[in-house]
């Protein structure tokens, strides 16, 4: 399945007092690639779309560390809901980025703008995300 890739600075700010990356900083992670994600497939700003976060989960396989440098973290979407996206990540370390130090999944919900209630995914958006992960 295609995904997109991100790239993203591992900042001192983001080590914990055991030297490695906080686990709260994995949730920015992937909301940078998220917004990336929006930009780069779907044409949209994602300040500007109407969606929520409505759940996100992780599964940690080894700690990132600020020698580390970056971390690339590979975005897909693998179901779209009447008026939801199910997206995963891949949290990614090294050169070659093979060292998985991190799986996530999200669920994004698209609203109605006027009424803040869940509304089905705009056809567009869809038809995008389905072409761009071949589903």
């Amino acid at each position: 399945m295609p995904v997109h890739s991100t790239e993203i600075e591992v900042r001192f700010r983001d080590i914990d007092a055991l030297g490695h990356v906080n686990n709260a900083v994995y949730a920015t992670y992937t909301e940078q690639a998220r917004t990336a994600y929006f930009r780069d497939v779907l044409d949209t700003d994602l300040s500007q779309a109407s969606t929520v976060l409505a759940s996100t989960s992780f599964d940690f396989r080894r700690s990132v560390e600020l020698t580390d440098e970056t971390v690339t973290v590979l975005s897909g979407v693998d179901e779209i809901g009447r008026s939801s996206i199910s997206m995963t990540y891949e949290i990614r370390v090294g050169g070659d980025g093979d060292d998985l130090a991190a799986e996530a999944e999200a669920t994004i919900v698209y609203l109605d703008p006027e009424t803040d209630e869940p509304a089905p995914v705009p056809e567009p958006m869809r038809e995008t995300l389905m072409s761009y992960h071949d589903l």
